[in-house]
């Protein structure tokens, strides 16, 4: 009779996760886990038991969690300072005899056990857009970020455009590098709440919806002037407050047509699947993503979607959307052709989806974390 595989005791650094406030890195951890959940109960051994170490705000407000063996920091957590010296002294501590340390936030504690690691990198936009980190933070992941990776024991990464992106700039092995996509759940919107909000905010005119904090490589302001070539059209933006929310309202003030933009901020879950199921296309300019779960939101409601032609939404978004340049006009021109091409692009969607369940997600990191015992 086979031996038994010996348990897995792993636990994971989510100190990092600032509520609300880390934008879509929080989603892709959160999922992930949830989609972990799902992966042991169907896979057996070997049996990994996981404990979440995090902070207040983040363990009141997020539910997947809950099935989780927990250690709530009674600091604010939130300060980065206060995060980084319990990282160096009680995390130390709690994870001294573990089996492995998930740490979530791209970055490992320079005082730590000889711990297997496994750590997970979002995106290298600190890099490529310097411009909008703050002088000390910037400096800060300058310092943290290759030393953390070449050190870690496995990097995980939300695509294969990361994983390239992370070994080529910090010279790792590619192959220590595991790709664990984002795992996007079920979603669903209530029918009657769609209707209303297609006839209050559309009122028969194409709808547009972008869902994204409004931080400067979101690509807000393109979008916005891209709205003077889509004269019948309405665009709703959603999402949290980011630090160029001033510039966002300032250009919606000085467009030709502010009527045409709407700014709603930060909405319930429910709001939010009822308003991209509502629009007749979800736009997503960024700059630069790490993985865009909006893209895949959006398919799983039904929405076509258009988004810049960049490493990652391009691996994410494969055939079934439409890809476009910076450029406002080409904007424009992508949101008049996904109008014209929605019942071909909704198609396309329904097989991506696919391949970015909960389950998809939590299978590959229950991979990485077996590989990464197996290594020590």
């Amino acid at each position: 009779m086979p031996k038994a595989k010996t348990p897995i005791v792993a636990h994971v650094n989510l100190l990092w996760c600032a509520h609300q406030r880390v934008g879509g890195s929080e989603e892709y951890l959160i999922r992930q886990l949830a989609g972990l959940q799902q992966a042991l109960s169907e896979h057996g051994e070997p049996e990994i038991s996981c404990t979440v170490h995090l902070g207040r705000r983040l363990a009141a407000e997020r539910h997947e969690l809950d099935s989780f063996t927990q250690v709530v920091s009674r600091c604010d957590v939130d300060r980065q300072a206060t995060r980084v010296a319990i990282e160096h002294t009680a995390l130390a501590r709690a994870t001294r005899a573990a089996d492995l340390v998930h740490h979530g936030g791209g970055t490992l504690p320079i005082v730590r056990s000889s711990t297997p690691t496994v750590l997970t990198i979002h995106d290298l936009q600190y890099l490529r857009f310097p411009q909008y980190f703050s002088s000390s933070r910037r400096r800060y992941l300058q310092a943290m970020m290759p030393r953390s990776a070449r050190v870690a024991t496995t990097i995980t990464t939300p695509t294969a455009h990361v994983a390239d992106d992370v070994a080529r700039s910090f010279s790792v092995d590619r192959e220590k590098i595991v790709v664990v996509p984002h795992g996007v759940p079920t979603l669903t919107a209530d029918p009657a709440e769609v209707q209303h909000q297609r006839e209050v905010l559309g009122n028969g005119q194409p709808l547009v919806v972008y869902p994204a904090i409004t931080h400067p490589h979101k690509g807000h302001l393109r979008l916005i002037a891209a709205m003077q070539w889509l004269r019948d059209a309405k665009l709703v933006l959603i999402g949290g407050v980011g630090s160029a929310e001033d510039d966002v309202l300032n250009a919606i003030a000085a467009s030709p047509h502010p009527e045409q933009v709407i700014r709603m901020g930060r909405v319930s879950d429910e709001m939010r699947n009822a308003l991209i199921a509502a629009a007749d296309v979800v736009a997503i300019p960024s700059e630069e993503e790490g993985f865009g779960a909006p893209v895949i939101e959006a398919m799983t409601l039904g929405t076509p979607v258009v988004c810049s032609d960049i490493g990652a939404l391009r691996e994410v978004a494969g055939n079934a959307a439409i890809l476009v340049g910076h450029e406002p006009e080409h904007i424009a021109d992508g949101i008049s052709h996904a109008l014209e091409s929605r019942d071909t692009l909704v198609s396309a969607a329904s097989a991506r989806v696919r391949n970015f369940t909960l389950e998809a997600s939590g299978s590959a990191l229950r991979g990485a974390y077996i590989r990464t015992v197996e290594m020590a």
